[in-house]
C-alpha cells in the first residue's frame, strides 16, 4: 500500500544536507549542513515532494485542499535530517560470539581467537546449519533495531556461510527480510571473507570457487549488487582481491573490500576498478592518502569495531578528511567485532576517538554513506525528488546526538515515507 502523505512542521533544526557540489562531500565541503530552522518536510508517495519553512509549507494550495489526508507532525523542539545509511554492516548471522569475548577480555589478540577456531569461521557453522527463514528472522530483527535508532538505508553483507550453498542462502535471506522492511537494502556477496577451514592451504582453490560458482549465481539472480572481499593479514592476499575483481566486474557487479583493518595494503592498483568503498582503513599509506583524493572511492571508517575490540587506535579520519578523501561512517554490525546496530554511537566515536566535529560525522554519515552506496540520487540528503527518509531526533540541537553517548533520542524515523515511531516523548 502507497505510504500515507506525511508532513513534518515545526522541526526546530532541519538539516537538508543539499549542496550543488556534484560528487561525495570532501574537506570542508563536510561541514555543510544546511540546516533550516522551524522547517517543513512534505512526503507523498514516498517521495519528498517540497522542504523549506513551515510558514510557506501551510500555505501551499495543495496542502491547504488535502490537508485532512495527510499526516502532520509537530517537530517543535527537534532536529530532523537524512535517515542514517549504514554502509556496511554483517546482519546475516545466527548466535552472538561469546566465548569469543570472554577471550578478548582475558587478553586474547583477534589474530589469536581467530587461529584458536574463533572469529568469522566460529560463525560458519551455525549459519550453513540454519534455515533461510531463521536467518531471514535475525536480518529483519537487525533491520528493525536500526530503524528505530534513525537508520533507513542499510547495505547487507553475507559472510559467514562460505560455502556456494550457504552464502546464496545468506543473500536469498537478506532478500526475503529486505521484502517486509520499509526501509532500503542493498545486499552484498561477501564469500571472501575468510578461507573456511576446509580450504585451509588451498585459498585459491577457495577463490576459484567465488569466481566460479558464488558471483554467477549472484549476479544471475540479483541477490547481490556488490561484490566485497576481506583483504588482509589471515584473510585473501592482493592478488586474490584482484581476481575477484576483475570476475565481480565481468557479470556486472559493483565492487567493495575490507582493507587496511589489520595491516597495509596497496590500494592504488585497485582504483582501476573503481571501487565504491574501501572499509576499515586503520593502516593506510600516506601515498594511498593522496591518490584516494583524487577519486570517488568513498573511505568507510567503522569505529565500532575498534572500539569492541579494545584497540588504541582507531582509522585516521583526520587524515583523510584533511587530505581531501570523501569519508562515510558505518556501524559494521557483526556478531564478532562490532555488535552495535546504533549510527548515533557510531557518531559519537567519530568526534570522540578520530576527531571528526559533530557536523562532519553526520554528513559522513549520511549523504556520503549514500554515496558509497551509490544511491546518492535517491539517498542522504532532504531534498524534492529524493526518497522520504528522515530521522527525528528529540534534541534541540545536532550536536546533542553525538554528545549523549549511548543515548536514544529517537523520536521517529520514516523510511519511504512509512512513519515508525511518533508515540514517544521529547526526553530531557
Amino acid at each position: 500500500m502507497p505510504a500515507q502523505p506525511v508532513l513534518l512542521v515545526r522541526i526546530r533544526q532541519l538539516l537538508t544536507l543539499r549542496s550543488s557540489v556534484p560528487g561525495p562531500r570532501r574537506g570542508r565541503q563536510l561541514q555543510e549542513l544546511d540546516i533550516l530552522e522551524d522547517g517543513a518536510v512534505l512526503c507523498l508517495g514516498g517521495k519528498i515532494v517540497s522542504v523549506g519553512k513551515t510558514k510557506d509549507a501551510l500555505r501551499d494550495p495543495w496542502l491547504k485542499k488535502n490537508r485532512k489526508k495527510v499526516l502532520e507532525i509537530d517537530c517543535s523542539g527537534k532536529v530532523v535530517l537524512p535517515g542514517f545509511v549504514d554502509a556496511h554492516t554483517h546482519p546475516a548471522f545466527v548466535v552472538p560470539r561469546l566465548v569469543d569475548f570472554e577471550k578478548r577480555i582475558a587478553g586474547a589478540s583477534y589474530e589469536e581467537i581467530a587461529e584458536a577456531g574463533g572469529g568469522i569461521r566460529s560463525s560458519v557453522q551455525a549459519v550453513r546449519s540454519a534455515s533461510k527463514q531463521e536467518i531471514a528472522a535475525k536480518v529483519l530483527s537487525a533491520l528493525q533495531e536500526m530503524a528505530w535508532l534513525g537508520t533507513t538505508t542499510v547495505e547487507a553483507k553475507s559472510g559467514y556461510g562460505l560455502s556456494v550453498e550457504a552464502e546464496i542462502k545468506s543473500l536469498e535471506a537478506i532478500r526475503a527480510a529486505a521484502a517486509r522492511w520499509p526501509g532500503t537494502v542493498v545486499p552484498t556477496l561477501l564469500g571472501a571473507h575468510v578461507v573456511p577451514k576446509e580450504f585451509q592451504g588451498r585459498s585459491q582453490k577457495y577463490v576459484e570457487l567465488v569466481c566460479q560458482e558464488m558471483i554467477p549465481q549472484a549476479a544471475r539472480r540479483k541477490l547481490a549488487q556488490f561484490v566485497d572481499v576481506f583483504c588482509d593479514r589471515g584473510a585473501f592476499s592482493a592478488g586474490e582481491m584482484e581476481t575477484i575483481f576483475t570476475c565481480a566486474r565481468e557479470h556486472g557487479l559493483k565492487l567493495r573490500a575490507h582493507v587496511c583493518q589489520l595491516s597495509e595494503t596497496g590500494l592504488a592498483p585497485f582504483l582501476r576498478f573503481q571501487p565504491a568503498s574501501f572499509d576499515h582503513m586503520d593502516h593506510v599509506r600516506d601515498e594511498d592518502i593522496r591518490e584516494l583524493a583524487r577519486h570517488d572511492t568513498v573511505a568507510t571508517l567503522v569505529p565500532g569495531a575498534n572500539h569492541f575490540l579494545g584497540l588504541p587506535d582507531y582509522p585516521p579520519a583526520r587524515r583523510l578528511i584533511d587530505a581531501g578523501v570523501p569519508v562515510s561512517l558505518a556501524t559494521d554490525f557483526n556478531p564478532g567485532s562490532s555488535p552495535t546496530a546504533s549510527m548515533p554511537f557510531v557518531l559519537s566515536l567519530a568526534c570522540t576517538h578520530m576527531k571528526m566535529s559533530p557536523a562532519e560525522a553526520l554528513a559522513a554519515a549520511t549523504i556520503n554513506g549514500a554515496w558509497s552506496l551509490r544511491l546518492a540520487e535517491r539517498k542522504g540528503s532532504i531534498e524534492p525528488g529524493k526518497d522520504a527518509d528522515l530521522a527525528a531526533f528529540a534534541v534541540s540541537d545536532y550536536r546533542e546526538i553525538p554528545y549523549w553517548v549511548a543515548a536514544d533520542h529517537s523520536a521517529f524515523t520514516v523510511l519511504q515515507g512509512a512513519l515508525l515511531g511518533g508515540a514517544r516523548q521529547e526526553k530531557h
